[in-house]
C-alpha cells in the first residue's frame, strides 16, 4: 500500500465487487434502470477516487437466469449462454454510466464479442486495474453450470484482490431471512464454514468454497446505503457482515 494510501486509511488497496442484475433492476420487474446504473457508477467513483483499484463482477439475473422459470425446458448449458450474454449487456449498461461521469472503464468478457467488450486476459485485466480503469467482468467464467458469484470468486483470486465485496439488498448475512423471520439476527462476523453448514445463502457453495480456500475474504453489505461501499474499503466497523 503505498504512502497516500495509508494516509487516507484504506483498509483495501484491490476489491471486486459483486452486483447481481437483479440490483440494477431497481423497482422495475425486468430489464436494468439507467438511474440505478447511475447510482451504482457514483458509489463506484467515490471509491475509485480514494485509489482504490476497483473491479466489478455484475449478474444477468434482470434479464434472463439459465435456472430460472423462464428458461423452461432450454438445455441448461444453452440457457446458461443466454445469462452469459445478460451479463454483458449489463456491463456495457454500467461501463457507459461510469464513462458518463468520468472514470475509465473497461469490460472484459470471458466469451469473445470484440465489438462490444475486450477478450478476457489475466494480465490485461491487472495491468488496467494499476492504470486506474475500474474494471467490469462479463459473461461468468465462458463456462455452463458455473454462476456469476463463482465468476466473483476466481476473478477475486485472479487478480489477486485483497477482498470481494457482495452487494446485497440487506445489511449482511442474517441466521434466517429477515424478510420473513423479524427475529433473524445480523450476524458481524461468521466463518465460511459456518455459512457452509448453516446452508446461508451469501453465495453459492462452490463460490464460498474457493473463497475459504484460498483465504479471501467476503463482505456481505447493503447496497442501497449510500456510501457503504467507501465505509467498507475504509474498515468501518458495523458495516454488513465479514465472512473469512
Amino acid at each position: 500500500m503505498t504512502t497516500a494510501q495509508t494516509e487516507t486509511g484504506l483498509a483495501y488497496r484491490r476489491v471486486l465487487l459483486k452486483i447481481s442484475g437483479e440490483a440494477l433492476m431497481g423497482e422495475q420487474n425486468y430489464g436494468i434502470d439507467v438511474n440505478v446504473a447511475r447510482s451504482v457508477a457514483e458509489e463506484l467513483k467515490a471509491v475509485h477516487e480514494l485509489g482504490v483499484q476497483v473491479a466489478v463482477v455484475v449478474g444477468g439475473g434482470n434479464i434472463f437466469r439459465g435456472v430460472s422459470k423462464s428458461a423452461g425446458n432450454m438445455d441448461r448449458s444453452s440457457a446458461d449462454y443466454i445469462g452469459m450474454l445478460a451479463t454483458v449487456m449489463n456491463a456495457v449498461v454500467l461501463q457507459d454510466a461510469l464513462e458518463k461521469i468520468q472514470v475509465d472503464t473497461r469490460v472484459l468478457s470471458a466469451i469473445d464479442i470484440p465489438q462490444l467488450a475486450e477478450s478476457f486476459i489475466r494480465r490485461r485485466a491487472v495491468r488496467h486495474l494499476e492504470k486506474g480503469r475500474v474494471v467490469i467482468f462479463a459473461a461468468g467464467t465462458g463456462n455452463p453450470y458455473f454462476t456469476t458469484d463463482s465468476a466473483a470468486a476466481l476473478r477475486a483470486l485472479e487478480i489477486k484482490a485483497d477482498i470481494i465485496l457482495k452487494a446485497t439488498k440487506v445489511d449482511g448475512i442474517y441466521s434466517a431471512d429477515p424478510v420473513l423471520d423479524a427475529t433473524a439476527e445480523l450476524f458481524s462476523a461468521i466463518t465460511y464454514r459456518q455459512v457452509l453448514e448453516k446452508e446461508l445463502k451469501v453465495m453459492d457453495a462452490s463460490a464460498i468454497s474457493l473463497c475459504m480456500d484460498n483465504n479471501l475474504p467476503i463482505v456481505v453489505f447493503n447496497m442501497r446505503h449510500t456510501g457503504n461501499i467507501r465505509r467498507v474499503v475504509l474498515g468501518e466497523a458495523g458495516v454488513g457482515t465479514k465472512v473469512g
